[in-house]
């Protein structure tokens, strides 16, 4: 996340989330959402804001996170 953090392949742990996931919003500005699967269940969701080359962690849970269960 710090030396790549909107890696241009995308790998299955670490990827931009999809659908109404793909953004979300901090400081009123909309941004892109991440994420990474740091273990089975656990993933870091983070917010990448180009302009100030920052990653603002949005959720970090150590299980997976309800909302991407379809």
């Amino acid at each position: 996340m710090r030396t790549d953090p909107a890696p241009a392949t995308r790998t299955e742990c670490h990827h931009r989330l999809k659908g109404e996931l793909a953004h979300g919003t901090h400081r009123g500005q909309t941004m892109d959402r991440w994420q990474i699967e740091v273990t089975a269940g656990g993933r870091i969701w983070y917010l990448l804001d180009v302009e100030r080359r920052t990653a603002w962690v949005a959720v970090a849970p150590t299980g997976h996170p309800k909302a991407t269960d379809r």
